[in-house]
């Protein structure tokens, strides 16, 4: 189904069973979720599939160390499974990382080692390394570039990380391929509610295709407001809404991309606490290093972010604390700002306090609202969603499939792909030969990019945009926004020879200004 079909599909639908607003980790979720229950779905995302929140994580999937830490057993116990269930899905976008905490004072190697051990204890067989106290010279080895000088060891345990947008497309295109009508850059308008409908509709959505004319209503039985960070805007579009509270504490995180040479290995640095009490990361990751993140309150939800110049300075501050070579501002070849969707507590508090646990809000009229929780858990929060659907009877119960054995689109294959490694076909999984098959794969780009990867973009995989292939669909953006300039207009007369429509270069070429640091005014 082509998008001028997905656009007829959703102005003709009639009454659907589900309508979902939000085309992030969680909303693609559910889609697939219920579109495998049999549900019948339509997803609106008004920007591009993982475009906020999903594509701007730490690329981490992990039960969350510092979560043992603050007593949140559950949690982590249940992101264990989580992360288990996503290597196993989704092998060419998710694979195991090592983590190395150096430990620049004694005491500390027993007391990380008994954490971590723990650690391993509640991930069972779930877990994908045992922990190991490592000496001075093994955790020199394991983290090259780490700051030797007062280093007395280490302590070496394991978790996963992934490709968080390009796993947000394999859901996408997975839950297309069980029936649901995922459409992106469609923005919901209003919602409205219904009484007294014969055909069982309790909601109209009006919806406008934001790169065409195209434009209706959606009646559907029932209604998910997944957008995120943004769920509290998309309660202020339901007619009669009113709002006593946020929903949502936006909590800003900053992540620099620097070149590898800072920390040439293939293990990830971890500092539990740093000079404030946050965490720092150094993680290895398609070619290049990522260093972050902070945890900055915000009372705005803007879509493209800016950090503030204390974020960068913290972190390059505290790289060099434990880096050799200590990176600087020249050095940093893209800075991405996501924002975290943390439900809002009773008081104010430091949001890296605030439970990282997701919320499901169902009120009277049938509209279910989700927000919180992380990249590793969205398959937990969906079959959640589904079951309080259910469970209020909103929709009439349908057979459950076991969504962590359900296979993403390209996973079948052999063996895992390696992504601290540079980009390149293997991310496609077992849909390398039909990229290979489109024109231009003997034509490089950049960044393992070629011309037949941005046409395939283009026709499998809902990229309408510039953006949409150079920041999601391959990251060039977010690897390095100088290069992610450079290759842009090629990128755009590709994308217009596949379908005849402006690509939106201009608005691309800001936006890389954005990224790069160098060039930021703040």
């Amino acid at each position: 189904m082509n998008r001028n079909e997905s656009l007829y599909s959703l102005a003709h639908a009639g009454v659907v069973d589900l309508a979902i607003v939000g085309g992030g980790a969680t909303g693609l979720g559910v889609a697939l979720d219920a579109a495998l229950r049999g549900y019948s779905v339509a997803l609106m995302e008004s920007h591009d599939f993982a475009g906020g929140t999903s594509s701007r994580s730490t690329k981490l999937l992990h039960g969350g160390v510092r979560y043992l830490a603050q007593g949140n057993v559950s949690l982590v116990r249940e992101a264990l499974h989580e992360r288990q269930s996503i290597l196993a899905i989704a092998p060419h976008l998710a694979a195991p990382l090592s983590f190395v905490m150096p430990a620049y004072a004694w005491w500390k190697l027993p007391f990380y080692t008994i954490g971590l051990k723990l650690y391993d204890l509640l991930a069972g067989r779930a877990g994908l390394g045992a922990t190991e106290w490592l000496s001075r010279r093994e955790t020199a080895q394991a983290l090259p570039g780490v700051q030797v000088r007062g280093l007395h060891g280490g302590v070496k345990y394991w978790d996963a990380q992934f490709d968080d947008a390009r796993l947000a497309l394999a859901i996408a295109r997975t839950a297309r391929a069980a029936g649901a009508n995922v459409l992106n850059h469609v923005k919901v308008a209003n919602l409205q509610a219904l009484e007294g409908q014969s055909d069982g509709a309790k909601w109209a959505l009006d919806w406008q295709n934001q790169k065409g004319v195209e434009q209706g209503v959606l009646r559907a039985k029932c209604v998910v407001n997944a957008a995120g960070v943004w769920v509290d805007d998309v309660l202020a579009k339901v007619k009669g809404h009113v709002p006593t509270r946020r929903m949502v504490t936006p909590s800003q995180g900053v992540h620099l991309v620097v070149d590898r040479r800072f920390l040439a290995g293939k293990s990830a640095l971890l500092v539990p606490k740093t000079t404030d009490g946050r965490v720092l990361f150094a993680v290895p990751w398609l070619g290049s290093l990522i260093l972050g993140t902070t945890d900055t309150v915000r009372d705005d939800a803007p879509r493209e972010p800016l950090p503030l110049e204390e974020e960068i300075d913290f972190i390059l501050r505290e790289a060099a604390h434990v880096l050799a070579d200590a990176p600087q501002r020249a050095d940093v070849r893209s800075v991405w700002v996501g924002l975290r969707p943390l439900v809002s507590p009773s008081s104010q508090k430091a949001t890296r306090s605030i439970s990282r646990e997701h919320t499901t809000v169902v009120s009277d009229q049938g509209l279910v609202t989700v927000t919180g929780g992380k990249w590793t858990t969205y398959r937990a929060m969906a079959t959640d969603v589904m079951a309080q659907i259910e469970s209020a009877r909103l929709l009439s119960s349908n057979p459950v499939v076991q969504t962590d054995e359900h296979q993403l689109v390209g996973s079948g294959q052999s063996s895992g792909s390696d992504l601290t490694e540079a980009p390149g076909l293997h991310l496609f999984g077992d849909q390398a030969p039909a990229v290979s098959a489109c024109a231009g794969s003997d034509k490089p780009l950049a960044l393992g990019l070629n011309e037949a990867m941005v046409r395939y973009a283009v026709r499998s995989e809902f990229a309408l945009t510039v953006e949409d292939v150079l920041a999601r669909r391959w990251r060039a953006l977010f690897l390095d926004a100088r290069v992610a300039l450079a290759i842009a207009p090629r990128v755009a007369e590709i994308i217009t020879e596949e379908t005849g429509q402006d690509a939106d270069l201009l608005n691309f070429q800001k936006l890389c200004q954005q990224y790069v640091l160098n060039d930021r005014r703040v």
